[in-house]
């Protein structure tokens, strides 16, 4: 009796091993499929993350570079007319997280010219949308021109003012401060000046700037960096910027006398600034 039960519980526990064995063995093909989705998923995301940095980078947009990921080996193929941007390429796949390892299939080619497309590329997008936030910004920033009634439009750093000024210093203003836009490659100022919202505009401008007396020096110093970052010929890095009263003190070295010269004239219009102190910008 005893014998026949201890006989009945082994057969029992080796019925459930095997059980439980081929339960593990069933489920082994849904666990392998849920990590080869995982993986499909982590490597498109790595593709995708190269492949925007293509896009944004302005030496390797124009080209037709193709990435492909798999566990862990990036694969790049494409045309490039410079070994450079070959090795740029190389060196921002690797920089992906969980790249190990790229196959860098890219040809050089000397006379390769890459096709422009009619339609603007990704990279070009952001690009016009970064200028036409610059240049909006700068403007609503400027004591001067803060009353216009402005529509920017960029295309391939072609900027477009629509609108109207309340006067033609106020239009000739708001098309050089745009010109000065980094990435700006032409203004189109169509700015009508109207003169029946002259005084309208003037007293927005005399409430602006009264408003400007009591704001913080600390709003005041930051655009002023802002400006001058937004700029082409002014290297804000360089500059030092303080404001204590709505006085301006401007800091540090700049490459020519035009160039201090336009970072004092962009400090001056910002909106808030009483005054200017740069006798510490000195030239190089």
């Amino acid at each position: 009796m005893y014998t026949k039960y201890r006989k009945l519980l082994l057969a029992s526990s080796i019925a459930m091993a095997i059980g439980a064995s081929s339960g593990a063995s069933a489920a082994d093909p849904v666990a392998s499929a849920a990590d080869k989705v995982s993986q499909d998923v982590t490597e498109a995301r790595q593709e995708t993350q190269i492949w925007t940095t293509y896009a944004l980078s302005p030496y390797l947009r124009a080209n037709d570079l193709k990435v492909s990921i798999d566990d862990g080996k990036a694969t790049l193929t494409g045309k490039v007319e410079e070994s450079v941007s070959k090795d740029l390429a190389e060196q921002i796949a690797l920089g992906v997280d969980g790249v190990k390892k790229v196959d860098n299939q890219i040809v050089v080619q000397a006379d390769y010219v890459p096709t422009r497309s009619l339609e603007r590329s990704y990279g070009e997008v952001v690009d016009d949308a970064t200028i036409t936030s610059a240049v909006k910004s700068k403007l609503m920033w400027s004591k001067h021109t803060g009353g216009l009634a402005t529509n920017v439009d960029t295309k391939r750093g072609k900027v477009k003012l629509m609108g109207t000024a309340d006067s033609a210093a106020s239009k000739e203003l708001a098309g050089r401060l745009a010109m000065n836009t980094r990435g700006v490659v032409s203004v189109d100022n169509q700015l009508v000046v109207d003169n029946a919202k002259t005084s309208v505009a003037a007293t927005a401008k005399t409430s602006a700037q009264g408003a400007g007396g009591d704001m913080a020096d600390g709003w005041i110093t930051t655009k002023v960096k802002s400006t001058f970052m937004y700029s082409t010929n002014v290297d804000g890095s360089d500059i030092a910027v303080s404001t204590n009263g709505g006085i301006v003190t401007l800091t540090g070295k700049v490459d020519s006398g035009a160039e201090r010269a336009l970072a004092i004239e962009l400090a001056q219009n910002v909106r808030g600034v009483k005054s200017v102190t740069s006798k510490a910008l000195t030239t190089l």
